[in-house]
């Protein structure tokens, strides 16, 4: 069976998706094919960069994407982690299944802890992803 694409949104693909894609790519790429985007792609977050690699996440070839890195691509799950991309791309985004996680932005934070709060927040959501999608296909 050929595994699903699964894509994370978010404005700038700085941090929030950049996060999910690593944390997802590491516990999940048995499963999926994992991307990120922002609908207005920059650079990563060194803060996010350096939780990932805290919490023991590869973030080698981690980089910021626009929706033209998927040009050729048929997105089985897209998952967008803010309103302001959910807003942006609502209308231009071709998926089987769209699903919306508003999560806060960790870099309006003053400190570390904010990364490391969305890290384990997403983490855990993954997780029920997952287990939903396994159980709906195994």
């Amino acid at each position: 069976m050929k595994k699903p694409n699964l894509v994370f949104v978010c404005t700038e693909n700085s941090a929030r998706s950049l996060m999910a894609e690593a944390i997802a790519r590491q516990k999940y790429s048995d499963r999926f094919n994992v991307f990120s985007v922002g609908t207005a792609p920059t650079v990563p977050d060194e803060r996010a960069i350096k939780a990932l690699q805290q919490h023991g996440f590869i973030t080698e070839g981690l980089c910021s994407k626009s929706f033209a890195a998927l040009e050729n691509i048929d997105i089985d799950y897209t998952i967008i982690l803010c309103d302001k991309a959910k807003q942006e791309c609502a209308q231009g985004l071709i998926a089987k299944h769209i699903l919306s996680w508003d999560f806060p932005d960790p870099k309006t934070g003053k400190t570390i802890k904010a990364f490391d709060t969305t890290i384990h927040e997403l983490a855990d959501r993954l997780k029920m992803f997952v287990l939903l999608y396994d159980k709906q296909f195994n």
